[in-house]
């Protein structure tokens, strides 16, 4: 009888446990064995809860719920019981790629291409530091395009590594950051490559990237900004070209010689969100079906003076000016995205040395269907003229793409058709890649 009575003891006890729905084990084990009782253990699983929210960050609170679960982070963040200013954070970031990568020459004494290539586009171990309720730091290790092709498994290197001073007046009109951050060059440039819709970002873009500072974070001062979300700024200063991306308009690096002097580069950006209701809230390609943006900018960046020697040995001296305007906006599932890029200071090669300007333009868009469990077809369109002038130097880019968002941007797959066509004196060739990517991202 005694045994019976304990048993439906236990039971009793387990099934008041389940329905109070007690979340924290160690509370709820302590429940189940009676040594404390109900109001006790939901007190006790409150303030559990309570710690673990104020203390430790995974999931996204606005996060919609996909397949897999809620988006992660970015990061985990774990706050300091003693002081919660004081913070951690770890993240990783894998994008991987499988492809096949075409390329057909018209000139038929050249042989044409047909690679089956599978590589890590990007390969980062993340980490923040937060020392005051201002004063933060931002790096990662990044090893990316590890067996590119030809490559093999390349280095390690550092990405951002910059320190924030947020709000030291009280006022999101007045942040800074130091040492390498990011200087908005390109709208698609400065979102975060995990929140882009496809990996690989438009050439002309990625030509603005170095066109003014190497990889657009060389060692830089900035101050930002915005005004109610509606106004935002950027200005910069900082360290500016490097040699080893400084190219001509035919895509060859500087062989030989090297850079001799150069100045600061300088220049800012100015975003405004001119309809109610519809700002911009932060820089991201992505939006999972929810809220809308419009948006408009322009930048204006420049580098006084690059002196280089060229492979004969010769002395130039140039400046380089890069002017960009974006738009962009979304509405619940439909994202749309368009820049324009004008480059003053192109040198058009490497034999003549001859200096000149180069623009281009893209505009891409994405479709998120959320009843489709987060299915998103995507696509974009690029021209690009290299050299302004006589000659056939334009490059045009077209993409078509699905991504599948199994849990927002921590865990997505994609597959997509890209298509490049190269004027007659910048390769007179089309490349064509299918590729099969996957990101990983916590």
């Amino acid at each position: 009888m005694k045994k019976k009575l304990l048993a439906l003891t236990i039971l009793s006890v387990v099934a008041s446990a389940n329905a109070v729905e007690i979340e924290s084990p160690v509370v709820k084990k302590l429940y189940e064995k009676g040594i404390i009782t109900e109001q006790e253990a939901i007190e006790l699983d409150k303030k559990e809860k309570k710690i673990f929210i104020n203390h430790a960050h995974v999931e996204r609170k606005d996060s919609p719920k996909f397949l897999l679960g809620k988006e992660t982070g970015p990061n985990m963040k774990i706050r300091a019981f003693d002081n919660p200013d004081m913070y951690v954070k770890l993240g990783v970031r894998v994008q991987a790629t499988f492809e096949n990568y075409k390329v057909d020459y018209k000139d038929p004494t050249k042989d044409d291409v047909n690679l089956w290539d599978a590589y890590l586009r990007r390969t980062r171990f993340e980490i923040g530091v937060g020392f005051s309720k201002h004063v933060s730091f931002t790096m990662d290790i990044r090893n990316d395009k590890a067996n590119y092709r030809d490559k093999g498994e390349q280095k390690f290197n550092v990405g951002d590594a910059y320190l924030k001073i947020k709000k030291p007046f009280g006022t999101s009109l007045v942040n800074f950051k130091f040492y390498r951050g990011k200087i908005d060059v390109s709208r698609t440039e400065t979102v975060k490559s995990a929140w882009v819709i496809h990996y690989d970002r438009p050439h002309v873009a990625d030509e603005a990237a170095q066109f003014i500072s190497h990889n657009r974070r060389a060692t830089n001062a900035q101050v930002y900004g915005n005004w109610q979300k509606k106004i935002h700024y950027q200005l910069a200063f900082g360290d500016a070209v490097y040699s080893g991306k400084f190219k001509d308009a035919k895509g060859n690096k500087l062989s030989s010689g090297d850079i001799k002097e150069q100045d600061y580069f300088y220049g800012g950006k100015l975003v405004l969100s001119p309809i109610p209701g519809w700002e911009e809230t932060k820089r991201t390609e992505t939006y999972f079906g929810k809220g809308k943006h419009f948006e408009v900018g322009i930048g204006y960046w420049r580098v006084p003076k690059i002196k280089y020697e060229d492979p004969n040995g010769n002395t130039h001296s140039i400046d380089r000016t890069l002017i960009n305007y974006e738009v962009s906006a979304h509405y619940k599932g439909a994202f749309i995205q368009y820049e324009y890029f004008d480059f003053d200071g192109v040198v058009k090669d490497w034999t003549s040395n001859k200096v000149g300007k180069s623009n281009g333009w893209y505009i891409t868009g994405e479709y998120v269907i959320p009843q489709a469990y987060y299915i998103a077809p995507f696509a974009r369109y690029e021209e690009w003229k290299r050299w302004k002038g006589a000659g056939d130097y334009k490059l045009k880019s077209t993409i078509f793409g699905v991504n599948w968002y199994l849990r927002g941007n921590t865990t997505k797959v994609g597959i997509s058709y890209q298509e490049d066509k190269y004027g007659k004196d910048i390769g007179d060739k089309k490349v064509k890649r299918i590729k099969f990517t996957s990101q990983w991202f916590f």
